[in-house]
């Protein structure tokens, strides 16, 4: 196990919070590049802190190549694939990114991502267009960095990224500087093929310089020959979301097929900027005296619905614009209109009994989107 020296520490002031918290929960080193293991990511998306104390263990040639051979190919995957992976693995902080990506995104944006990928169009993925996402993640990024010493943003794109970057943006079209709103606005809206080829260049470059990752290996092999198709992309990207709200579920239900409604509740406010949330629960409670209890297709139902938030809001501001709130009809009719998932009435009841802090039995855009967009988000909007 190796120390963390005092320079590497102090380059948490000139980190942004993501990568404050990679380098919180990352628990690996190779070559002076971190790396989380599939245990790291799972406790960096479902607890504020690791639960033990992190010191950075440095992984030697042998060690790295012995884990990457026990990775398993993505036709084995499942939704309990980073738990049984536990400490046998390695995730980048590109990695960590876009896995932080899938999480948040409904269902139809998987087909979005995995053509953006296949610059070619042949309908497959294969490594060097994968790579390119390195370039994407790291340029988005770099347009947030902090101010500061420039030697140690320096240290800590090289510790983050595994070798030195330049900060001349690749990102710009005749002069325009392109700044979307999120990652994925970034995959969605960088379909150039101009883009693409400055990338992928830049892709050929670093590729043979970086180690190869546990997801590399999942995706496209042992020697990297391999290509992707969607329906494997698809099912890693749709068991990824079952298995962290799996793990949140078994953490609150102590084997019983239900959690309580103030766990649900507990669950929600998680992540958000609420300050006082005793007032939410001790409303929840009055409201509802008797517990019946959230199944897990209940509570899945509702996280893909908010995976579907931002084309819900547009229903609720039609609402909001005619200064009227939203009954539990309503409510329940948006979700399925909006987004194609049916809420039993049990869910909306709670829902509403949790988010109706003036108890008038309707819901308005204040009370539940903005809260909602927090924990959709994990607290980093």
């Amino acid at each position: 196990v190796t120390e963390n020296r005092s320079d590497l520490e102090d380059l948490h002031l000139y980190a942004t919070p993501r990568e404050q918290r990679f380098r919180r929960f990352a628990s690996l080193e190779f070559e002076g590049q971190l790396y989380m293991t599939p245990y790291d990511f799972i406790q960096a998306v479902t607890s504020d802190e690791p639960k033990r104390a992190k010191k950075w263990r440095s992984l030697s040639k042998q060690e790295l190549n012995q884990i990457l051979m026990e990775t398993p190919p993505v036709w084995k995957g499942s939704s309990k694939l980073f738990r049984n992976l536990n400490e046998k693995g390695v995730i980048s902080y590109t990695e960590y990114l876009f896995l932080l990506c899938i999480l948040t995104k409904p269902h139809a944006g998987f087909r979005i991502a995995f053509n953006m990928f296949d610059t070619d169009g042949n309908e497959m993925v294969d490594k060097k267009e994968f790579l390119v996402l390195q370039e994407i993640f790291r340029k988005k990024n770099e347009k947030r960095e902090r101010k500061g010493d420039e030697e140690k943003r320096a240290m800590l794109r090289l510790q983050l990224y595994g070798y030195h970057t330049s900060t001349n943006s690749v990102l710009k079209t005749e002069g325009e500087d392109l700044v979307p709103r999120s990652y994925w606005d970034t995959l969605r809206r960088s379909t150039s093929q101009a883009l693409f080829s400055d990338l992928a260049e830049r892709a050929d470059d670093i590729s043979s310089s970086l180690s190869d990752t546990t997801l590399l290996v999942h995706f496209f092999g042992k020697k990297g020959k391999a290509e992707l198709n969607f329906e494997d992309f698809y099912r890693f990207m749709d068991n990824l979301q079952t298995e962290v709200l799996e793990i949140e579920f078994l953490s609150y239900s102590n084997g019983m097929n239900t959690i309580s409604e103030e766990d649900f509740a507990h669950i929600l406010l998680r992540y958000t900027n609420v300050e006082n949330t005793s007032s939410y629960l001790e409303n929840m409670r009055c409201r509802i005296p008797e517990e019946k209890g959230i199944t897990f297709d209940e509570f899945r139902s509702f996280f893909q619905f908010l995976n579907n938030l931002e084309d819900f809001t547009i229903a609720m501001q039609m609402y909001n614009f005619a200064s009227r709130s939203i009954g539990q009809d309503e409510f329940k009719r948006a979700v399925y209109v909006a987004t194609g998932v049916k809420l039993s009435p049990h869910l909306v009841n709670t829902v509403f009994k949790i988010f109706d802090v003036d108890r008038d039995d309707q819901l308005s855009y204040k009370e539940f989107i903005g809260i909602m967009k927090d924990r959709l988000n994990r607290g980093f909007r």
